[in-house]
């Protein structure tokens, strides 16, 4: 990747490995790995485990809605990101290592439900800080392609997380290290991989990236400046009109992202009769497209723009979804998944760019704290709409319906957003 002159590339590089390290816990414990074996082996049945899952998912994204804004404000307050993302980091490897005590039985639900829903939190709240680093690594030129960069290589970072669990821990007739199959320990051991998988490859950023200047302010000097100018933000915020309107828009097609990035696993082994192993090789060809997808559009973003980049990709989201919410083949699911991909990371990285071009210099970290409160504020109701409609109707396939109804009205709200803060 070429990284013009003024960014510190080495900066740059161990920022994008970062997204390496955590995407292998969304991609193994959220929706493909973990997810499918609490719906499976754990719960209950498939019905009330995809409706407990989604309900668990739901109250972990509206405690993010809830803390994100404030968090980042607090941040802004302090000027240091890296701290708070080192808390978050280590929080959420915590909670995803005692995963492994997960037991394929109905008793160990709840225990499940509430490390998977602390530990998404962890990673979310994280990610607000992560975030807020990317306008100062790159000019914002060259946004839109480090954004993408990031993506791309988070995506390689899970595909080759589940290889390793494919190889490792499933397909063997022995996994490794001798564990045993009968009590899902070779499905278990996921969740310490991915624990260690974050752990060894965010150490970079956290040696190599540089960080905002401190500011003389003591944590609860800046909770009470920052509570006060997030409350004066929400006054005040016919100030950042273009602002306000992208974040409505995003908030309503990411909810669409976040219900299939969670139920993806799920659909695919309750509708279509897919093994694990299976549902892992296809997740890892789903890497490999999401990752080559967002790589490519960092460039389409740089050229066209991030606006039209989303478009695009929502587009091509709603068009596929619909064609795997009709096919009844295991063959024809791999047909229509494994191009999806191609647009699930454009439609995140060039959302970032997006926001990083929009945002007021001075209040990146709030703003991207805000960005959070958008992809989490109403992320509660897509998996609960889901959850429900799947009950209702005692049908996935009826569930999993919902998803194109924000990715349409998200995309048609994004058509009134101006492209720049320039733009009226």
């Amino acid at each position: 990747m070429t990284v013009p002159k003024t960014a510190d590339r080495r900066g740059v590089f161990s920022w994008c490995l970062y997204d390496w390290a955590n995407s292998a816990f969304p991609t193994v414990i959220i929706t493909f790995v973990f997810a499918t074996y609490f719906t499976g082996s754990v719960a209950a049945d498939k019905i009330t485990g995809t409706a407990h899952w989604g309900y668990a998912m739901s109250l972990s994204a509206l405690a993010v809605a809830i803390t994100a804004p404030l968090l980042g404000a607090i941040a802004d307050k302090t000027g240091r990101r890296k701290s708070w993302l080192g808390v978050f980091t280590t929080l959420c490897i915590i909670a995803s290592s005692f995963l492994w005590l997960i037991e394929p039985n109905p008793s160990f639900a709840l225990l499940a439900l509430m490390l998977a829903g602390f530990a998404n939190f962890a990673f979310e709240s994280g990610m607000v800080f992560y975030n807020a680093m990317l306008p100062d690594l790159a000019p914002e030129s060259h946004v839109g392609r480090v954004s993408g960069w990031g993506w791309g290589l988070g995506y390689f970072g899970g595909l080759f997380c589940l290889a390793l669990t494919l190889v490792g821990f499933v397909q063997p007739e022995i996994p490794w290290f001798g564990l045993e199959k009968e009590t899902a320990e070779h499905v278990r051991a996921a969740a310490v991989l991915v624990a260690m998988w974050y752990a060894v490859f965010s150490i970079p950023l956290f040696v190599f990236t540089s960080d905002s200047d401190a500011k003389p302010l003591s944590l609860w000097a800046a909770v009470g400046k920052g509570l006060g100018e997030l409350k004066a933000t929400f006054v005040q915020v016919r100030g950042y009109a273009h602002v306000v309107k992208f974040l409505i828009a995003r908030m309503i097609y990411t909810d669409g992202l976040n219900t299939l990035f969670a139920f993806g696993g799920i659909y695919a082994a309750g509708s279509f009769g897919m093994e694990l192993n299976e549902i892992i090789i296809f997740a890892i060809g789903m890497n490999v497209t999401a990752g080559l997808g967002a790589a490519a559009f960092g460039w389409v973003d740089d050229a066209i723009g991030p606006k039209k980049t989303v478009i695009i990709a929502l587009v091509g989201l709603s068009v596929l979804s619909t064609a795997l919410l009709v096919v009844q083949t295991k063959t024809m699911f791999w047909l229509f998944g494994l191009p999806l991909g191609i647009f699930v990371g454009p439609a995140q990285a060039a959302s970032r760019s997006m926001m990083a071009r929009l945002a007021p210099r001075e209040l990146t970290t709030e703003m991207f704290g805000l960005y959070a409160f958008s992809g989490k504020a109403t992320a509660f109701l897509g998996p609960a709409l889901l959850g429900a409609v799947t009950a209702a109707f005692d049908s996935q396939r009826a569930g999993m319906a919902t998803i194109l109804v924000f990715f349409v009205v998200g995309g048609t709200l994004l058509l009134w957003v101006p492209a720049t803060s320039q733009e009226p």
